[in-house]
């Protein structure tokens, strides 16, 4: 059983990219420019420490939190992917069931492959739905609407993206979506069988949330448009939750909470927008006495493992998203695969947690809030 190959996100990764086509993997594993971003973040994450405390009782340790006033079972939920039906056939179902098993937050985005309202459903109210402002803002409106109708009562309003950033890997497969098939991308696909009439079997992969009457995708249109009044606007429309994602400077994030966002997700959309970002590790250090202790912070970008997550909890995330890791092992093993990284992720946080004396969220996250 190939899940059981899986032992860490590497190995994960390294299955997926033996199994997806070419052009898919580097979509779905590039970065923006020469990807020296993506390193630097790296290397900052491997440079966070954690200090082993001794003779502690840490025989019983719990992974449960609580985000946005909710219970969940573990301080890690699923970021936002595009397109997660790209690694596999049936991915959004995969990752919606898995968030309604474990009670956390399921990252929907608005470029998903299926439909926010099934997705909502599978993952059993468990969904926040990401939003893309786009164009002159008529048709982000109009999907507002629709996940209000929906039933999604936390809004993520991603702002890093005023233009799409340039990543070569994915630009060389001259990779589009719908795709456009040459003569490149058939041999590639011939050479991936068992993705090739999987996909085949089910139907090419869509921008399912586009598919509405009234609505017409274009997929050029500007992402710069978007402002502070145009925030005001979407607070204002929106009557429940709202978080910004993609924060990287702490007098935006002094901003955002005078605007009335209730939350804010520290981020560099896992560096594929600007290679030259700052690491959000090192940032995410600075906002929580900025903020003050009682403001929630989120964290995404590079979590390779349950220590990454141990280290946003640490340098002051009240809770953190993974993504990529888990398109590797819905790639690799399908949704067992899935279940075995989340697993390991879980194994991880917890035995750390031992390593370092804390046996609760609470704990880990207590120990980096500044003293007042």
């Amino acid at each position: 059983m190939v899940a059981n190959a899986i032992h860490s996100a590497a190995d994960a990764r390294r299955l997926a990219r033996r199994r997806l086509p070419w052009m898919l993997f580097d979509y779905i594993d590039g970065a923006a420019g020469q990807e020296t971003g993506a390193a630097r973040n790296r290397a900052a994450l491997d440079a966070v420490t954690l200090r082993p405390r001794i003779l502690k009782d840490v025989s019983q340790r719990s992974l449960a939190t609580t985000v946005l006033g909710a219970s969940a079972e573990r301080p890690f939920g699923i970021a936002p992917m595009g397109m997660c039906n790209l690694s596999r056939p049936g991915a959004d179902l995969m990752l919606a069931r898995l968030a309604a098993r474990y009670r956390v937050p399921h990252g929907v985005s608005t470029v998903a492959s299926t439909p926010m309202e099934k997705i909502i459903e599978k993952a059993e109210g468990y969904a926040w739905f990401q939003l893309y402002f786009s164009g002159d803002g008529k048709g982000t409106f109009k999907l507002v609407e629709r996940a209000k109708a929906a039933g999604y009562k936390t809004l993520v309003l991603t702002v890093d993206v005023p233009e799409v950033g340039r990543r070569p890997r994915k630009l060389r497969h001259r990779f589009k979506m719908p795709f456009r098939i040459g003569p490149r991308q058939f041999v590639d696909f011939a050479l991936h069988p068992r993705w090739s009439l999987a996909t085949l079997f089910r139907g090419k992969p869509q921008m399912a949330n586009f598919e509405m009457d009234g609505f017409e995708f274009d997929r050029t249109e500007t992402r710069a448009n978007l402002t502070w009044d145009i925030l005001k606007r979407l607070r204002d429309a929106w009557p429940g939750t709202l978080v910004v994602k993609g924060v990287l400077d702490v007098e935006d994030a002094k901003g955002l909470v005078m605007a009335g966002v209730d939350a804010i997700q520290v981020s560099s959309h896992g560096t594929r927008q600007l290679e030259s970002a700052p690491a959000p590790i090192d940032v995410l250090a600075e906002i929580p006495g900025a903020l003050g202790p009682d403001y929630p912070i989120y964290y995404d970008s590079g979590i390779r493992s349950g220590e990454d997550v141990l280290k946003a909890l640490a340098r002051g995330a009240n809770f953190a998203f993974v993504g990529r890791i888990l398109q590797y092992a819905i790639a690799a093993a399908g949704e067992a695969g899935l279940h075995t990284m989340w697993t390991i992720l879980s194994e991880e946080l917890s035995l750390a947690m031992a390593q370092i004396g804390v046996t609760s969220i609470r704990e880990a996250c207590e120990q980096a809030r500044p003293l007042p």
